[in-house]
C-alpha cells in the first residue's frame, strides 16, 4: 500500500500547556460497485482526498443548511480541484479555526478499492475534529465526506482521552450546485443553491461508498513535556536561517526536524548533548514558511512555526 506523509501546515505555538496530541493513520477504502450502486460510469475515480483538522463543528464543511456553499468544496465536487480549499483551510488556520491541511491521492485509478492513506497524522486536544471530501469522479457534483468527526473518546484514562482504533462508513453527498442527476449529466447549474444532501435515490441509493479507518499509534502527555512546551524558545523569528533554541534544560532531546510547507522534510539535526540552548544554521534553506518539530526519545514534544527571510 502506498503510504505518503500529509500535507502539513501546523501553528502548533497556540497549544495549550495542558493537552495532549495523539498521532494517527487514517486510510480511506472506497466502495463503488453495483451490489451497492445502481450503475458504474465510464472510467470511475477519485479526486485526491483533502481536510484539516479543527475546532469547532462545521468550521470546513456543514450539511443541510441553506448558507451559500465555500468555493473549495464546490470546486472539489465538481471538478475535483483543491486549490480553492488549501486557501480557505489555510485562511483558516491563520484565523486559529483550524490547524492543518491534509490531502492524499487514491491508488488505483479505480471505482472500487481505492485507497488513499495519511500517515502519522497528528491531533491536538485543541482540534480534535476532523473533515475530509472527495469527488466522486465523473459526476455533476457528488462528493464522499466525513464532517467534525471528533477524535476525542471523553475518557482520559484511556490513550489520553483519545479514540482507540475505528472505522466508520462514509456516504455520498451532493454539493446543490448542479441539478444534474447521472454520473455523466450535462452541467446544470443549480439557482440559488442547495444545501449538501445525501445523495438517497438514483443511481447512489444511499448506500455507502466508502469506509475510514483511524488507528490510534500513540499519544503523549507527559509533565516534563508540557513543563518544555511552555518555556521553550525558539528566536529570531522571522530570522535569515540562524536561530537559537532555548530553554530545552533537563529535557533529553532526540533530534530536530524542519519540514515545508508541503510536509517535505528538507533538514534533520541530531541533538547529542544536553545544554540550555542550541544554535542552529538553517541559512542554506530557500526563504520561506516551515515547521520545526522538536523530538525525545517518546516522540514529538513540540511544533514551532519557523519563518526564513
Amino acid at each position: 500500500m502506498k503510504k505518503i506523509t500529509l500535507i502539513l501546515f501546523y501553528f502548533i505555538y497556540a497549544f495549550g500547556f495542558s493537552q495532549s496530541i495523539s498521532n494517527y493513520d487514517i486510510s480511506v477504502t472506497t466502495i463503488w460497485n453495483t451490489s451497492n450502486h445502481t450503475s458504474i460510469p465510464p472510467d470511475p475515480h477519485w479526486s485526491p482526498l483533502a481536510g484539516a483538522t479543527h475546532k469547532n463543528p462545521n468550521d470546513i464543511l456543514e450539511f443541510n443548511v441553506t448558507a451559500p456553499l465555500t468555493n473549495g468544496i464546490k470546486n472539489i465536487a465538481e471538478i475535483g480541484n483543491t486549490s480553492n480549499f488549501i486557501n480557505e483551510v489555510n485562511q483558516a488556520i491563520t484565523d486559529g479555526s483550524a490547524n492543518q491541511y491534509l490531502q492524499q491521492s487514491f491508488s488505483p485509478r479505480a471505482a472500487n478499492n481505492s485507497i488513499a492513506t495519511l500517515t502519522n497524522i497528528l491531533v491536538s486536544e485543541d482540534f480534535p475534529l476532523i473533515t475530509l471530501v472527495s469527488m466522486v469522479a465523473p459526476s455533476p457534483d457528488w462528493f464522499i465526506a466525513i464532517n467534525s468527526l471528533n477524535l476525542r473518546s471523553g475518557n482520559n484514562a484511556i490513550n489520553n482521552g483519545w479514540k482507540d482504533t475505528f472505522t466508520v462508513d462514509v456516504f455520498a453527498y451532493d454539493s446543490g450546485t448542479d441539478s444534474g442527476t447521472n454520473y455523466t449529466s450535462n452541467n446544470l447549474v443549480s439557482s440559488p443553491r442547495l444545501p449538501i444532501s445525501i445523495i438517497s435515490g438514483f443511481p447512489i441509493n444511499g448506500n455507502r461508498m466508502a469506509t475510514i479507518t483511524f488507528t490510534y499509534n500513540s499519544s503523549t502527555l507527559s509533565t516534563d513535556s508540557l513543563e518544555f512546551v511552555k518555556k521553550f524558545k525558539l528566536y529570531p523569528n522571522p530570522s535569515n536561517g540562524n536561530i537559537t533554541m532555548s530553554n530545552i534544560q533537563n529535557i533529553k532531546l532526540k533530534n530536530i526536524e524542519i519540514f515545508n510547507v508541503l510536509g517535505m522534510l528538507v533538514e534533520q539535526i541530531n541533538v547529542r548533548q544536553n545544554s540550555s540552548k542550541i544554535d542552529l544554521d538553517l541559512s542554506q534553506l530557500n526563504k520561506g514558511i516551515y515547521l520545526l518539530k522538536v523530538l525525545d526519545k517518546t516522540g514529538i514534544i513540540a511544533i514551532r512555526k519557523l519563518v526564513i527571510d
